[in-house]
């Protein structure tokens, strides 16, 4: 089936949980893939952060690996410490250097996803405790995709939506239920014409 949208999520401190309760609230059917950059220490568990996605998910959860085509009703979490980012159709993985002193770095994946899907992708930016991501939300939107942000003050931490929220390239500011509730508005599911 051929993808309609897609959504790039990028969060830090706080954001395994605002993920997952995101997630939590997201049908099974909906007509986007779904790509995570979470900051995260190179000796990070993968097992032990899918493991609490999936248990949360209706969608299939899995860690990204290179060259992956990008299919519906996934959701792609990039692996400790590699840049993740979005080709046509598929993934790939990088070791450049980090960004903000992160890799993967969500400015790296907002950018390549812009790049390539333009008005097709949709960024979301949640809690964190640096400005990755405000640049590459900037880049999603100037070529005319949805740009959202968690509420700052729903945040564990909000310097990353603030900053974000600095670059005046948002087009909605919501608190996490609510950013579920747009994604399926935005996206769609999959069978149903809207």
């Amino acid at each position: 089936m051929t993808l309609r949208q897609l959504v790039v999520v990028g969060c830090s401190w706080g954001g395994a949980e605002a993920v997952a309760e995101i997630l939590g609230r997201l049908p099974a059917d909906l007509a986007a893939a779904i790509v995570v950059a979470q900051h995260r220490g190179p000796q990070s568990s993968s097992v032990r952060l899918l493991s609490f996605l999936e248990v949360r998910s209706r969608l299939r959860v899995t860690e990204a690996y290179d060259k992956e085509a990008i299919q519906l009703g996934c959701v792609y979490v990039a692996p400790a410490d590699y840049h993740l980012l979005v080709e046509p159709d598929f993934l790939s993985l990088s070791t450049e250097e980090a960004i903000r002193h992160s890799r993967p770095s969500i400015d790296v994946l907002f950018e390549s996803a812009a790049d390539v899907y333009g008005a097709h992708v949709v960024a979301v930016l949640l809690t964190g405790a640096n400005r990755d991501g405000a640049r590459g939300l900037a880049r999603v939107k100037d070529k005319g995709g949805l740009t959202i942000v968690q509420d700052p003050e729903s945040a564990v931490r909000r310097e990353m939506p603030d900053a974000a929220i600095a670059t005046g390239a948002v087009d909605h500011v919501l608190v996490l239920p609510e950013i579920a509730g747009q994604l399926v508005e935005t996206c769609g599911r999959v069978g149903v014409v809207g």
